[in-house]
Order: C-alpha cells, then sequence, then structure tokens
C-alpha cells in the first residue's frame, strides 16, 4: 500500500470524524518519547488515534479537527524542522512540507501551541480530548479550557465542557476498512511463515530466546516494522506464565513449547498463539488438555458472527473447558456452579478475546452501560482460549487436589478472526493446530 493511498484513507476519516464532533473540537495529541537509562531513546511509536485519522508518525505533535472553523477544519501542530537536532535523531517533516503531504488546513510549529490553540477552541462547545501519558498537553488543555471558561460571560461562546475523545473514536476504529484489512492480512502472513519457521527447528537443548530471536528476524524480513509486542517463547512449565518474557530456558525432551508472536505491519497488528510438543508428539496428559484447548476454540470462534457479544465467545470457551475438565477429574460439580463461582479461575484467568488492528488490544468497548458489545461485519478480535495447570495451583473452594502429572501443562491457542456478513473469517487459518 502507497503512502498515497494511506493519507487518502485518512482523509476519509477525518471526514467521519468531523460529523462526530459537529460543534465541537477535537485536540489529538502524540505519544511521549519513552526514555530508558537515561538518554537512551526507545523506538519511537505514534498514539493510535493521532495516527488513525492523520498518518503523521511524530513525536511532538497535536492534531486539531475543528468542523465549525471558518477556514481551518484540521490543523497540525509538528516539530519545525532543525538541522542540528535531525543530525542526532533523523529527519523531521517540518511545517512546510506537512501541510503539502498531509492534507492539513494550516500548520504550526508545536512552540506555537499556546498562541494558536484558543482561536480553534473559542467557537466551540465541546472540548473532545482523552487524557492520556503526554502530561504537557494535557496541562495545556486544561489551562486554556480555563481560560476560556473564565472569560465565557464576555464573549458568549466556548466549550463548557471537556468530553474523552474515545466515544467518538472508538466506534469509528472497530470497524476495517479494506485497507486496514489489507495491512493486518500482511502482518498475519509474514508471523504465520515466522511461526512455521520456529516450530520446524525447535529441538530440545535449544534456548528459549534462539527462537525468539529467529522469529523476529524474520518479521523484519519480510517486512515487519518489529513485533507487536514481545514475544513469548515459553517451554516447559513456563507455558503456565500468562505473559512470559524472559525467554531464557534451555529446553528440555517432552516439552511443550507455547510461542505467543505476532508483528506489526504499517501500524496493524497480528496476533498468535500456538503450542505444539517440542519433539512431534505430546504426553497423554499434555494430550488431554490440548484437545479441550482445541474444542473450546472452535467452538467459541462457531460463535463469531453478527448478532452475537463478545461475551458468546468467551461463554462458549468457558463452557467446553469446564466440561473438559470435569471429565478429567481436574474440577468436581456441577458445570454451573463451578461457572457461577467461577471455579474454573485457577486454570482458566483471562478472557477469551480481544479487539484488534492499530493496537494489538484495540480500541473498543466490550461493555457499555451493562450491555456485552454486540459483534458487527468489520471488526476484528482474537479468540485465545487456555488452559494452565501451574506447579504451584491450588484449586479452588471445594475442588480435588492436582496430581503431580498434569502440573506444569500450559496451552493457549490463539487465531484472529475477521466478522463477516455471513459470519467470520479466521485470519490465521494458514497456521495449522
Amino acid at each position: 500500500m502507497s503512502k498515497m493511498e494511506l493519507l487518502q484513507e485518512c482523509a476519509q476519516r477525518r471526514q467521519k470524524l468531523m460529523a462526530k464532533v459537529g460543534t465541537g473540537v477535537m485536540i489529538l495529541a502524540s505519544a511521549p518519547l519513552s526514555y530508558h537509562h537515561k538518554d537512551v531513546e526507545h523506538k519511537y511509536r505514534q498514539e493510535a488515534d493521532l495516527y488513525y485519522f492523520t498518518g503523521f508518525p511524530e513525536p511532538e505533535t497535536v492534531a486539531v479537527i475543528a468542523p465549525q472553523h471558518p477556514e481551518h477544519r484540521f490543523v497540525l501542530f509538528v516539530r519545525p524542522k532543525d538541522k542540528e537536532k535531525e543530525t542526532w535523531s533523523g529527519y523531521r517533516v517540518g511545517v512546510e512540507a506537512a501541510k503539502t503531504l498531509y492534507g492539513a488546513d494550516a500548520v504550526y510549529p508545536i512552540g506555537e501551541l499556546d498562541e494558536h490553540l484558543p482561536k480553534y477552541l473559542e467557537g466551540a462547545d465541546t472540548i473532545y480530548y482523552s487524557f492520556g501519558q503526554n502530561e504537557k498537553v494535557n496541562q495545556q488543555v486544561l489551562q486554556h479550557y480555563r481560560q476560556l471558561l473564565a472569560t465565557y460571560g464576555k464573549r458568549g461562546t466556548g466549550p463548557k465542557q471537556i468530553a474523552d475523545s474515545r466515544f467518538l473514536t472508538t466506534p469509528l476504529r472497530q470497524y476495517k476498512s479494506d485497507y486496514e484489512l489489507a495491512q493486518i492480512r500482511q502482518a498475519v502472513a509474514i508471523a504465520v511463515q515466522a511461526h512455521q519457521h520456529v516450530r520446524a527447528i525447535a529441538r530440545p537443548g535449544m534456548y528459549e530466546y534462539e527462537l525468539e530471536a529467529i522469529l523476529e528476524g524474520d518479521f523484519r524480513k519480510g517486512g515487519a516494522m518489529g513485533c507487536a509486542y514481545p514475544s513469548i517463547v515459553a517451554s516447559g512449565a513456563n507455558s503456565c506464565i500468562l505473559h512470559y518474557v524472559e525467554n531464557n530456558r534451555q529446553m528440555q525432551p517432552g516439552d511443550v513449547v507455547l510461542i505467543d508472536a505476532g508483528c506489526c505491519y504499517n501500524y496493524y497488528n497480528s496476533d498468535i498463539t500456538r503450542t505444539f510438543p517440542l519433539e512431534g508428539k505430546f504426553t497423554s496428559e499434555q494430550q488431554a488438555i490440548y484437545d479441550i484447548v482445541l474444542t473450546a476454540q472452535r467452538q467459541a470462534i462457531a460463535q463469531v458472527r453478527p448478532g452475537k457479544t463478545i461475551n458468546d465467545v468467551h461463554q462458549a470457551a468457558v463452557h467446553t473447558i469446564v466440561a473438559g475438565l470435569l471429565d478429567l477429574g481436574l474440577l468436581a460439580g456441577s458445570p454451573e456452579e463451578i461457572i457461577e463461582k467461577e471455579l474454573y479461575k485457577p486454570f482458566f484467568m483471562h478472557r477469551t478475546s480481544h479487539w484488534l488492528g492499530i493496537d494489538v488490544h484495540d480500541s473498543g468497548f466490550y461493555k457499555q452501560e451493562g450491555e456485552w458489545a454486540v459483534l458487527q461485519a468489520g471488526m476484528v478480535i482474537t479468540v485465545e482460549p487456555g488452559i494452565y495447570i501451574s506447579p504451584t495451583i491450588e484449586p479452588g473452594e471445594g475442588q480435588p487436589p492436582v496430581a503431580d502429572h498434569w502440573r506444569g501443562i500450559g496451552i493457549r491457542i490463539e487465531d484472529d478472526v475477521l466478522v463477516t456478513e455471513g459470519g467470520h473469517e479466521v485470519l490465521t487459518a494458514g497456521l495449522s493446530k
């Protein structure tokens, strides 16, 4: 996809956003630069909402969406060109080029935000802004709101309230366009190849970090920006740790290996988990747990279609896992009581799905006013049930003890699923289970 296609897409998104903003004004702030060990900068990633509506990738940026302004409906504040700083930290787009390339009606240096922002706020009745990690802009927005509110009586116009911008941006971001789906599909294709590669070469005696390095090298070779999140390569009992990222254990004969890894392509992410036997064949206990998780995932994916809720997907997984653990004697009692009291949670402690897009856990409400989110065509979610029998697991109230031969087995299977008009499409179906 070309840069021009992205910017055309962003222009269409802004038109939809302006219709929602109406007589208000929206302010979108960039993510702050992140530092580690004093002056070492992390690789920069733009704040998702700002990128979604502008395509502008640089830090120290503010976008203003002002549909009610007579001339400047889309305004950018960006870093000016600076030869010395660019020598150290890379080229900048600059003020003039930002206007030409990104289609803004006006562009100012970021240092002039306090000077120019009030003229876009004073004609609006509401400021839409999400208070996030950019504390400098947080304080600037509050300061201007207070000043305009204090002088409202003299003008008779100006913002009367601040509302969280996510209530307007989230419904737009949840429905993926053809352009977005193309990026996600490419992120999936790159990650699928990387998973296939490491599964083919994994052997006892290798270290988890060797597989991690190959995975992440394949991501970059495939054209990805990098990892969607820190890769999890968990062997043996490490497979029971949900967010295990040390990846420093030497893999042993008889291990299961759980790999949860995805990549980012043009800001869009894949998120895949597969669990496999290191030597090609599960033990009977590993196979029994794997079969339950695989069945649970299939049952959950079957619920992915328009009109179903995201909780319907989760409940399908929960019911299947509870039934399977009851059959194995790892749970006891009635399924209804186990589910009501959440006695299964020592084995399955997380939700089954999250939204997927520019953010790995993408913008989206799971519940509003007590009602679960209803799935609609164009949404993308993960489906990732799991069973984790930690070496230190403590069963719930009134539950049987866990025998040693079950301990240390962790299984998760995760796919990325698009909701379609007729049901669903498993985007990650190219990676076998």
